[in-house]
């Protein structure tokens, strides 16, 4: 079953979930350079007692990041796609909760598509907010 191994993080999975994004933008073509992984590993470690983090996999290869008080998926990274891992983090998020937003970077037409066809709808677009450097459009969903 895709995601069977989906868990809470826990701390100790901080610098596998910076790994994620570091490894993922590395292989971005589109993608400008990231934050060092270090800085990422320091910004995780910071919004982790706030946020509901979940991971997948052994080694960690995937993982998605929510704050529970604004209802926003901050983060979705896998590094193995088209297994049904990300739909399974999604349905984790959505599990007890009727809203979510995120937002999705403009070049990345792929993950839009996924999310559209999680259900998430398109409501706008926003500059960069540093340190990131890539327009995003913001999309919503609504049980």
């Amino acid at each position: 079953m895709p995601g069977s191994d989906l868990r809470r993080a826990k701390t100790g999975d901080v610098p596998a979930c910076a790994h994620v994004i570091s490894t993922w933008a590395s292989q971005t073509n589109w993608m400008p350079d990231e934050l060092p992984q270090q800085q990422l590993e320091a910004l995780i470690r910071e919004a982790f007692p706030s946020r509901e983090i979940w991971v997948v996999g052994d080694p960690v290869d995937c993982y998605m990041s929510v704050d529970p008080e604004s209802h926003k998926v901050g983060a979705l990274y896998c590094l193995r796609t088209r297994e049904g891992i990300g739909k399974a983090l999604l349905d984790t998020a959505k599990d007890g909760r009727d809203y979510l937003w995120l937002t999705a970077h403009e070049p990345n037409k792929a993950a839009q598509k996924f999310y559209r066809r999680e259900g998430f709808t398109v409501v706008g677009s926003e500059p960069p907010t540093p340190p990131e450097t890539l327009p995003v459009v913001r999309m919503e969903w609504r049980s």
